[in-house]
């Protein structure tokens, strides 16, 4: 038994410390705390202006009362409803969560065009560093690939 449990141990450290884990670990916290920002942009810079040109609207006070026992109440907002026990549907913070997740999506897409470019740049450079050098197999310095001897060591390179 106690073998089984080192052995356990011994896998479990092997899996924790691999470098797609611990890359994921990195991503998910920092992919929380892109969330919060977004979802403040949202809710305190996009979504007022936003309100404000639709004629005054707090999108987060649009709701619908569904009717209990035939009666729909009225309430001033949508804190005033939850808090009287009322039975809502929040469309409007629906639109703010749905706002949320296309510019989170959005600020990802951006993201990963951006690396890709660079990954592109950086496959292209070395593509062109292959191409233009060789080593020398006696003195290992890098030479010109129409190179026949070795600048350095004075070798014939095949």
């Amino acid at each position: 038994m106690i073998e089984k449990t080192k052995g356990w141990i011994e896998e479990f450290k092997t899996f924790a410390m691999r470098g797609n884990v611990i890359d994921m670990a990195v991503g998910i916290i920092i992919g929380a705390a892109f969330g919060k920002i977004v979802d403040s942009l949202v809710k305190d810079i996009i979504m007022p202006p936003l309100g404000w040109l639709l004629g005054r609207v707090d999108f987060t006070n649009l709701y619908l009362v569904l009717p209990i026992d035939g009666k729909i109440g009225h309430y001033d907002s949508l804190e005033a409803a939850k808090s009287a026990g009322a039975v809502t549907i929040n469309y409007g913070l629906f639109i703010n969560t749905l706002i949320s997740f296309v510019l989170v999506a959005f600020s990802v897409f951006l993201l990963i065009k951006i690396i890709n470019k660079l990954r592109e740049d950086k496959t292209r450079e070395e593509q062109m560093e292959a191409k233009t050098t060789k080593e020398c197999p006696y003195c290992f310095s890098e030479v010109d690939i129409r190179a026949k001897k070795c600048p350095n060591c004075t070798s014939e390179i095949n």
